[in-house]
């Protein structure tokens, strides 16, 4: 069973990808063990997406590497 995580007190921060202009972005949460709490930098009351933090490394890897 998977319960929620409580993000009322998250520190958030900017991608390390994020421009000065505003661009599209997207924040991550380190507050959750083992939980990488993602939502969109402009919108920062919207819907907060949440990955197993073994999952986000491997979509990570696969991101840098290219393979998507």
């Amino acid at each position: 069973m998977t319960t929620a995580a409580d993000l009322t007190t998250a520190t958030w921060r900017k991608s390390s990808y994020s421009n000065g202009d505003g661009g599209n972005c997207v924040e991550v949460a380190d507050d959750a063990p083992d939980l990488v709490p993602v939502r969109d930098s402009k919108i920062t009351n919207s819907p907060v997406l949440v990955f197993r933090a073994a999952g986000w490394m491997s979509f990570i890897k696969g991101v840098k590497s290219r393979a998507f």
